[in-house]
């Protein structure tokens, strides 16, 4: 592959100019919403408003920012971990310390969505569709790749990969220019190493090992970057690398297993991962990329264009391996390994194919301009092909998938909270709570200190004494069971009769009527009270009295604030 040859860099048409103003103005509109409607927004739940955002909020508030690697945040079961939270370097801790939620939120949309777009284009302009009739090419692709929908706390994680490859690309191409070392240094201050950069890392170090092979010379130099970058994460994510260097105390990872899919399972997942993606790093491929990029595929083996659309075949086949590198992750036969190295069941390393939303669209520009070349019948409606995808992609904006969710404001609902805070009438502090068919995230933002959360990084000791708590409900229902024990990342109060269902509305009709809970182990852990989004009708048997119920016009909650006995 000759990645990184071209190093000239054309001018920008006077046409071209205009497309990128265009596709700015584009990014602008998608981003409105959350800048118009701020706490009236709708915006993802899943891992998001049910998690990341309240952490930002419970960190920024606890006083802790700057604490000590073996520093506690007392208001989430009952000391988690200074450093299961975000790294004080980390940009998005500061967005959200700094300002509204909301106001943090839409600012980190907006920064990840137009670095995306420059990143990408920058990447296609000087190393892989760099004519000068192409630009139509270069900002529709850059466009449509800052419009997918990622993981908001993921930040840069996967959509500044494009930016990092042109930086290593043009080292690698002895350019030495600092504007290349200046993005390998920023970067990792808006993005994650283990959400990304870690696997795109080991990318890079596969390609310096191709080079070696294929006797290009050592290239020291871009060794060295990589080497570089790997340190900054390094400095930038001390917090995660002392816990996994030097804490010794087992974790709720040390549970987690995931080697447990058959092969026929594995290899359905395998096609599905490559036709519709993965909820994290989602790209929206299926309609118009997966076609266009088959197309082009028939294009090469038609006119036999092996050698001179090598880079195009790569990241083909890299696509299909990546998802297929995901399925197999979750591949039973994988036991006896994981069973003998624990690290491979406390690190994600499925995550490689975080990899595949670069992948996917360089693909796709590529396979535009193979198209655009070879095939004079279809060029004509290529760039209505990628019209399409970009409305395709506007279709995905948050505030349109997440219409039928609650809002921000509805979701964490202040107002309601704060008459609960002001009935009990007692210092947070000194009481805990957890919640039953609603997200713990929603009392934790709300200030109130909870023996219950949603996170991937706590002492194993408190999962086992949290269990004593439902242990009953897991004996019930094995889908919970499994679900808890052997991943645990939401240490909630489960039920039998709830499933994993937690955003029970006021409208519902759902009733608790055979909860079992162990009262004493919850006395035993603080908790004085339950945020509970429907009835309990047999209250009395498990030591709980209904003290009053909460609600308002406008919201959307019915908080059954139960005392524990």
């Amino acid at each position: 592959m000759n990645f990184g040859q071209e190093v000239y860099i054309l001018p920008i048409e006077n046409q071209e100019r205009k497309q990128i103003l265009f596709a700015l103005l584009v990014i602008v509109l998608y981003l409105s919403p959350l800048f118009i409607l701020g706490e009236n927004a709708h915006i993802r739940v899943h891992d998001n408003l049910d998690s990341n955002i309240a952490w930002y909020k419970v960190l920024s508030e606890s006083g802790e920012l700057f604490g000590a690697i073996d520093a506690k945040i007392p208001q989430i079961m009952n000391g988690l971990p200074r450093n299961a939270f975000g790294s004080e370097f980390s940009i998005i801790v500061w967005l959200y310390a700094l300002f509204p939620t909301m106001v943090a939120y839409a600012i980190s949309q907006a920064l990840t969505r137009f670095i995306a777009f420059f990143g990408m284009y920058i990447l296609l302009k000087k190393h892989l569709v760099t004519g000068r009739q192409s630009g139509w090419i270069r900002v529709g692709t850059s466009l449509a790749f800052a419009l997918t929908p990622f993981w908001p706390s993921g930040m840069l994680s996967t959509l500044g990969m494009p930016l990092a490859l042109w930086a290593f690309l043009n080292i690698r191409s002895k350019d030495h220019s600092w504007k290349n070392y200046l993005v390998l240094t920023l970067l990792p201050l808006y993005s994650s190493i283990v959400l990304g950069f870690f696997f795109f890392l080991v990318a890079m170090g596969f390609l310096w090992i191709s080079d070696v092979i294929r006797k290009k010379g050592w290239n020291l130099r871009f060794l060295l970057s990589i080497v570089y970058m790997t340190v900054i994460f390094g400095l930038v994510e001390y917090r995660l690398v002392a816990s996994f260097i030097f804490d010794s105390e087992p974790n709720s990872r040390d549970e987690y297993f995931h080697a447990r899919l058959p092969l026929e399972w594995v290899i359905k997942l395998t096609f599905k991962n490559f036709v519709l993606g993965h909820t994290h790093v989602m790209t929206v491929h299926a309609l118009i990329i997966l076609p266009i990029t088959v197309f082009a595929l028939y294009i090469i083996l038609t006119k036999k264009l092996w050698r001179q659309e090598k880079i195009f075949v790569f990241l083909f086949g890299l696509n299909f391996m990546l998802s297929a590198w995901y399925a197999f992750w979750f591949y039973k036969g994988w036991l006896p390994l994981t069973e003998r190295f624990h690290t491979l069941d406390t690190f994600n390393f499925a995550r490689f194919h975080f990899l595949r939303p670069m992948v996917i669209y360089l693909g796709f520009a590529l396979a535009i301009k193979i198209i655009w070349e070879h095939s004079d019948y279809a060029k004509k409606t290529l760039s209505i092909f990628i019209a399409v995808q970009i409305m395709i992609l506007m279709g995905f904006n948050e505030e349109i998938t997440h219409n039928k969710k609650p809002s921000f404001k509805e979701f964490y609902a202040e107002s309601l909270f704060q008459e609960i805070k002001d009935h009990i009438g007692l210092p947070q502090e000194e009481y805990r709570v957890a919640s039953i068919g609603l997200h713990p995230a929603i009392a934790q933002f709300n200030g109130f200190y909870t023996l219950d959360s949603y996170n991937n990084f706590y002492p194993l000791t408190y999962k086992h004494q949290f269990r004593q708590i439902i242990e009953n409900e897991l004996a019930k229902n094995k889908n919970i069971k499994i679900y808890f024990d052997e991943w645990g990342g939401r240490c909630y109060l489960f039920t039998d009769e709830l499933g994993k269902h937690y955003m029970f509305k006021k409208g519902s009709k759902k009733e608790l009527e055979n909860l079992e809970l162990n009262v004493d182990a919850y006395k035993g852990l603080g908790g004085k009270y339950i945020f509970s989004a429907i009835p309990i009708n047999n209250a009395k048997e498990n030591g709980l009295v209904l003290e009053r119920i909460f609600t308002k016009k406008g919201s959307i909650w019915k908080i059954h604030l139960y005392r524990v006995t």
